[in-house]
C-alpha cells in the first residue's frame, strides 16, 4: 500500500514530462522510498487514479503536470465537498505550459528542492470553488471543483480555441493570447444575469468576460483577480463590460496586468455564491479547461483542501 502516489500527465509541456521526470523521481525516492508513480492515459484518468489511490489509503498525492492535470487531481481528491481520505494531503510539481496556479504557489522546480518541499512542506487548508452547470428544471448536468479560476464569456470561447492552435503545446501565454485575438474578431459580447450571495441581482449585463477567482491568474499569465486569496473563504469576481475591438486591442496590456481594476469597464465583487444565467450561448472554462455553458452556480468551500505549501512562501 503506497503512502505517496505521484500522478503524471505524459502530455503536459508538449510531452517533455517523461524526459524530465527521472531526475525528480530519483530525488523524491531519497526522501519518500515508498513512492508509487502512475501515468494518466486519457482525459480524466488522473482524477480516476487519484480517487483509487486515496481509496487504497494513500496519504500524499503529488500532481505532476500543468493546470489541467492539477484540476483533474483535485477533482479526484475531493468527494462530496471533502477530501476522500481525511489523512491525505496534496502536493504539486508544475510541468505545464500555462503555469497559472504555480504563479501563486511558486513551488520549487529544481528536483532536490521540489523533493524537500514534497517531503517536508507544511500543510495548509486552502479554499476550493465548486461549480454546478444546471440543466432544465434545475437539474445538475455537470459538477466540478476548481482550485484556481473559472471564467465565462470570452474566456470560455478562448479556452476552446487555445487547445486547437499551434502554440498550445509550447507556450501557454502565447496560446491564450493568440486564441484571444482569434475569438475577439467574431465575439459579440453576451448578456447575462448575475445573482450574488442569494441577494443582489444584476440583469442583462453586457459582458466581455467574467472571471471568478480562488487563485489570481489564468490564460497563461493574465491577472484578472489580483486580490483573490486562497484562504479568505470568498471568491473574487471580476466583471469586464463589453469592449469594442478597439478597446480590447488598446487595453490588452492593462487587462493582462495586476492593474486591471483601474480599467473603467472592470468591476470587482467578492462572493460566497454566484449564480449566472444567459439566453445567449455563453461558454465557461474551469482551471483553463473548456467545461460547459451557462446557467451555472458557483460556491466556495472554505479550507477544504489540505495543500502542501512551500516553506517561506507567504500564503494569501
Amino acid at each position: 500500500m503506497a503512502e505517496a502516489v505521484a500522478i503524471l500527465n505524459p502530455q503536459a509541456a508538449g510531452g517533455s514530462v517523461r524526459g524530465r521526470w527521472p531526475q525528480y523521481e530519483a530525488a523524491l525516492r531519497q526522501r519518500i522510498p515508498q513512492l508509487q508513480v502512475l501515468w494518466s492515459e486519457r482525459p480524466w484518468h488522473a482524477a480516476e487514479l487519484t480517487q483509487q489511490a486515496l481509496e487504497r489509503g494513500a496519504e500524499l498525492i503529488i500532481a505532476v503536470g500543468g493546470d489541467g492535470t492539477l484540476h483533474e487531481v483535485v477533482n479526484g481528491f475531493l468527494s462530496h465537498d471533502a477530501p476522500l481520505n481525511p489523512l491525505a494531503r496534496l502536493g504539486y510539481v508544475p510541468m505545464g505550459t500555462g503555469g497559472d496556479f504555480q504563479r501563486t504557489l511558486q513551488a520549487p522546480v529544481e528536483p532536490e528542492l521540489a523533493a524537500a518541499y514534497l517531503a517536508n512542506g507544511r500543510v495548509t487548508a486552502i479554499d476550493v470553488g465548486k461549480v454546478r452547470f444546471v440543466g432544465p428544471g434545475d437539474e445538475t448536468v455537470l459538477q466540478r471543483y476548481f482550485i484556481n479560476l473559472l471564467s465565462f464569456g470570452m474566456g470560455g470561447d478562448v479556452s476552446v480555441a487555445a487547445k486547437k492552435n499551434i502554440f498550445s503545446k509550447i507556450n501557454g501565454k502565447a496560446a491564450f493570447l493568440w486564441a484571444t485575438l482569434q475569438v475577439f474578431f467574431r465575439y459579440r459580447g453576451k448578456s447575462v444575469d448575475l445573482l450574488f450571495d442569494d441577494g443582489e441581482t444584476l440583469h442583462d449585463v453586457d459582458i466581455t468576460n467574467v472571471a471568478v477567482g480562488n487563485g489570481q491568474y489564468h490564460g497563461g499569465g493574465m491577472h484578472p483577480c489580483p486580490e483573490a486569496s486562497l484562504t479568505s473563504g470568498l471568491l473574487d469576481v471580476t466583471i469586464i463590460d463589453h469592449l469594442s475591438w478597439f478597446e480590447l486591442l488598446r487595453d490588452l496590456p492593462v487587462l493582462y496586468s495586476d492593474a486591471i481594476y483601474k480599467h473603467p469597464k472592470v468591476h470587482r465583487r467578492q462572493v460566497r455564491k454566484l449564480v449566472a444565467r444567459s439566453a445567449d450561448l455563453t461558454r465557461a472554462e474551469v482551471d483553463g479547461e473548456a467545461a460547459g455553458a451557462l446557467p451555472l452556480e458557483i460556491t466556495v468551500l472554505p479550507g477544504v483542501l489540505p495543500m502542501l505549501w512551500p516553506a517561506g512562501r507567504e500564503l494569501r
